[in-house]
């Protein structure tokens, strides 16, 4: 299973853009920090990450503020140049 939650911060947007099959798309980078627990021990957690939106959640993501946080629900795949990974947004709460 391939399934994302992540409750994160929206730190970059990039321009509405459309792809070759006309769907809108909307290039992020979203920004993580919190606690978790590994092993019984804590471990502040940070990390920005490169998402895309494409289709019907762009309209919303383009409606939210800079800095905003919320929990963005997807996927991830490789980067189309093969290094990282990118999270595929699909929902936003």
């Amino acid at each position: 299973m391939n399934r994302l939650v992540l409750q994160a911060q929206l730190l970059e947007r990039a321009a509405l853009r459309y792809t070759p099959a006309g769907l809108p798309a909307l290039d992020l980078v979203l920004k993580h920090e919190s606690e978790v627990s590994e092993d019984g021990h804590p471990r502040k957690v940070s990390l920005e990450m490169r998402s895309v939106a494409i289709g019907e959640v762009t309209q919303p993501l383009g409606r939210l503020e800079l800095g905003a946080t919320r929990t963005f629900a997807g996927f991830l795949a490789a980067a189309r140049n093969g290094r990282g990974v990118v999270f595929h947004i699909t929902a936003l709460d």
